[in-house]
């Protein structure tokens, strides 16, 4: 037991030592581009009202933080396409014509003016990423671009319409503030909007001193049957079958 003290005392020194670094890039990432991740949900929510839809993409942990972005907006009620999810696809691509044309191709496919682009990107400057930012550009989508280190070549080189920078050389660290950021995009363009269906759906329930109490077998019924609907959502949105159409 002596010897582990000093081995649980040095992992727990680490793991504050890295919260500590993961909340300090957090409050960066948000605070110093609060200007810009408003504006970029403002243009988003306005793309998606008018009936566009959500294109987001990226590459290794990214393409897995896309992945989540596009389940978020989907939850919400709207249109977005994980343009990772598809194997067939990328290694089609990438086989036939190259890496560097994976997500812009698709671009070709699936945007439309008045749709919005979303990218990360822990460098900044990964090919098919810039790819992919040049063709959304030249169709007319809106660009919405999280990246790390100093903002790469997307930043440099004006590449998207908006640019969100983590700035740190720490990849784990760049993605995890990342996370922090689009979830913050995802609650200023569908908050108010999942608000709304809340209080819709409670205003059609009626009051709940008008409903007569349900029997505890019918709760214990309803519990599991929440429970299940919520697992089959959730392995849905997981499948590859699924994950790369819109909703």
């Amino acid at each position: 037991e002596s010897e582990l003290e000093p081995v649980v005392a040095d992992v727990r020194r680490s793991v504050a030592m890295k919260a500590e670094e993961v909340a300090e890039l957090r409050a960066q990432t948000l605070t110093e581009n609060a200007a810009v991740l408003s504006a970029a949900a403002a243009a988003l929510r306005a793309g998606l009202h008018r009936g566009g839809k959500l294109l987001a993409l990226g590459n290794g942990g990214s393409a897995t933080d896309a992945m989540d972005a596009v389940a978020d907006f989907r939850a919400a009620g709207h249109a977005a396409i994980d343009l990772t999810a598809d194997p067939s696809i990328l290694t089609a691509i990438a086989n036939d014509i190259g890496v560097e044309a994976i997500f812009s191709r698709q671009v070709i496919a699936h945007g439309r003016a008045g749709d919005t682009l979303l990218t990360l990107s822990t460098s900044g400057s990964s090919a098919n990423v810039l790819a992919a930012l040049v063709e959304a550009r030249r169709r007319g989508l809106t660009t919405i671009a999280l990246v790390g280190y100093d903002g790469g070549r997307i930043a440099a080189e004006s590449l998207a319409d908006f640019v969100i920078i983590t700035r740190s050389e720490h990849i784990p660290r760049i993605q995890e503030a990342q996370a922090s950021a689009y979830h913050t995009l995802v609650e200023l363009v569908c908050g108010s909007a999942r608000g709304s269906r809340a209080s819709s759906r409670a205003s059609a329930s009626g009051p709940t001193s008008t409903r007569s109490r349900p029997s505890s077998a019918s709760r214990a019924s309803c519990s599991t049957t929440r429970s299940a609907c919520s697992s089959r959502s959730r392995a849905t949105r997981s499948s590859p079958s699924c994950r790369g159409l819109p909703p």
